[in-house]
């Protein structure tokens, strides 16, 4: 069975599977990258030829590009769904699939950087809202300090999701999940809501999300880091703060577990699939309360 049959049958999987279209190119991408190596390296290009030696083979071929550990793990979580499926499918046995042989690589420990309160308050205060689009910034801002939603998310969400006390996200995988507007939120929903109607009272709006661009269309990830990054210049953040919608989702989840939150609520809010992705936010802030405690403590000072 040629790889590139089964290649396209998987893709096909993808979409009957209603995966987005975000995920299928990461799949689609990653797994012809790995095709090509095999036929260019190896002359593989059926499924009976490939063994667990030839994707070790390539996976440490990225590691000598220099790739990290955690990015070439998420290449072979892709390409183990690849021969998942082709096990599913038939076309080779269970106990020949090359993936079974596989270890993750181990990743370094990362401590994971955001704002601190005096550079998220700046952040919002960047934009002062006295119009429609500065009222729209700062609110974008604060449903991410507030809900810590993806970006993505962000531009998808539509005027219907947002209630009256809850608003409805739509996630990863199609995943919905509710989460709740704070009576401080609220009132600059009120205000933004207010504001946009009055700005797009006599225009014509081709889309019906609830946050718009300035000519009434959907609003894309590029454009919301854009602005992120000039309301970072005007908040003056530090410069090894990277500052992004996902670093304000980073702050919201430490500031969650900050405020007594556990990891299980956590990861529900985030919409995380299980809490190991979640812990890695517990991690970082026990390291950065002992790192201030080792302030006080050391031996040289308190000789």
């Amino acid at each position: 069975m040629l790889f590139e049959d089964v290649y396209k049958e998987f893709l096909f999987d993808l979409e009957i599977k209603n995966y987005s279209i975000r995920t299928i190119k990461g799949y689609k991408n990653n797994n012809r990258a790995f095709l090509n190596y095999l036929c260019n390296e190896f002359s593989v290009i059926e499924v009976e030829e490939i063994n667990t030696s030839h994707i070790k083979a390539y996976l440490m071929n990225l590691k000598m590009k220099g790739l990290s550990e955690s990015y070439i793990n998420g290449i072979q979580k892709n390409i183990r769904s690849f021969f998942n499926f082709i096990v599913e499918e038939g076309y080779i046995a269970e106990k020949r699939n090359p993936v079974l042989g596989l270890k993750w690589m181990k990743e370094p420990k990362v401590l994971i950087k955001t704002f601190n309160d005096d550079e998220v308050k700046r952040l919002i205060n960047a934009y002062k809202g006295d119009f429609y689009l500065s009222m729209r910034n700062k609110l974008i801002l604060m449903f991410f300090v507030d809900l810590g939603i993806r970006n993505l998310e962000l531009c998808s969400l539509g005027s219907l999701d947002v209630g009256e006390s809850v608003i409805k996200i739509h996630g990863k995988g199609n995943k919905e999940r509710n989460l709740y507007i704070s009576p401080f939120l609220k009132k600059y929903i009120i205000k933004y809501e207010r504001m946009k109607e009055a700005y797009f009272k006599d225009k014509f709006m081709t889309d019906s999300n609830f946050f718009l661009s300035q000519n009434g269309k959907v609003l894309t990830v590029t454009a919301i880091e854009v602005m992120m990054k000039k309301a970072g210049n005007e908040a003056k953040i530090r410069d090894h703060i990277r500052c992004s919608p996902h670093t304000l989702r980073h702050y919201f989840a430490q500031k969650q577990l900050r405020l007594g939150l556990d990891v299980y609520s956590l990861s529900r809010l985030l919409g995380h699939e299980s809490t190991i992705i979640t812990n890695r936010y517990l991690q970082s802030i026990q390291d950065e309360q002992i790192l201030e405690l080792a302030k006080t403590t050391s031996p040289l000072m308190n000789l």
